[in-house]
């Protein structure tokens, strides 16, 4: 959605090819940005003439399922490729690789073609770019707890009662699509456009290490970090490692519980993390990955 905006604003013309399960708000964000999702098969032939029939000059994938000579059969068919992975390409064939993974640049790659590696690559919406924190204020911190825009693990109720179970007084916000009942000082809201200005008055955010941890540390929000994926452990374990993000690992156990209570207890241990994640992302990624994508010949 960060590129498409970016390259909508220089009069491209862009195009989703996909489709969008199980998610009404997903849907709503291509909707309301009036972008057009048109159905695609996902068998590279029937693809590609899909692209070129839609007079597409160059495809961004952004999958973990697509058949790994798609690549391959767009390039074949005379469109640009790029490839947005997390770490290894699965096989993918592209122009261009994005890794937005913090460190990403300092490990190896087994593709020769140009890759972007790292933070200054991170793609940022529109409205975490244009969003400053609001200074945290009064003595109970202010949670949000979230996990993607689908929690597609189910996750969102056992890290609900590992807050609660910390005894520390705080208001929270939990993000689910499914509704439960949380309890206590916790608020349970469905998937929301409104995640930016959430995570902009939190005073601590609970989130998975996936692509909004880079939205956190553009704004220096405080984070404690958990894991729903093989994938996000790269992200995690850089983060925690530069001590710019709380690890409360993978499940919502008795460490993880510790570390919540020390960090709501504790304003000046929450501001450092957002001190030392401030500034990690500068937010114009999105458009030294424009530049690089619309260069391809």
């Amino acid at each position: 959605m960060a590129l498409a905006e970016e390259l909508c604003a220089r009069g491209v013309e862009v195009v989703f090819l996909g489709e969008v399960r199980g998610s009404d708000w997903a849907r709503a964000q291509l909707r309301e940005r009036g972008f057009r999702l048109v159905p695609a098969p996902q068998e590279p032939v029937r693809l590609a003439a899909l692209a070129r029939g839609l007079g597409l000059d160059a495809v961004v994938l952004d999958s973990y399922e697509l058949p790994d000579k798609t690549g391959v059969v767009l390039r074949e068919a005379g469109l640009a490729v790029l490839a947005i992975v997390d770490g290894d390409p699965l096989g993918q064939e592209a122009d261009l690789y994005l890794d937005q993974n913090l460190g990403a640049e300092r490990r190896p790659f087994p593709r020769r073609t140009r890759r972007l590696a790292g933070a200054p690559y991170v793609l940022l919406r529109d409205s975490v770019r244009r969003r400053t924190r609001a200074p945290g204020g009064g003595d109970v911190p202010r949670v949000l707890c979230f996990f993607g825009g689908t929690d597609s693990a189910g996750v969102a109720p056992a890290w609900a009662r590992a807050l609660r179970a910390t005894g520390r007084p705080f208001h929270g916000t939990v993000v689910s699509p499914a509704p439960f009942e949380a309890g206590g000082p916790i608020t349970v809201i469905p998937p929301t456009d409104r995640l930016p200005e959430l995570m902009a008055g939190a005073d601590l955010v609970l989130t998975a290490a996936g692509s909004a941890v880079w939205e956190l540390l553009y704004l220096g929000v405080p984070t404690a970090l958990s894991w729903v994926a093989d994938n996000q452990l790269i992200g995690y374990e850089e983060l925690v490692g530069r001590g710019a993000a709380a690890g409360l690992g993978g499940e919502a156990g008795a460490e993880a519980v510790g570390v919540l209570a020390r960090l709501l207890g504790d304003p000046a241990a929450r501001e450092e993390l957002g001190a030392r994640g401030r500034g990690l992302v500068d937010g114009r990624g999105r458009e030294r990955v424009a530049d690089a994508l619309l260069a391809i010949g």
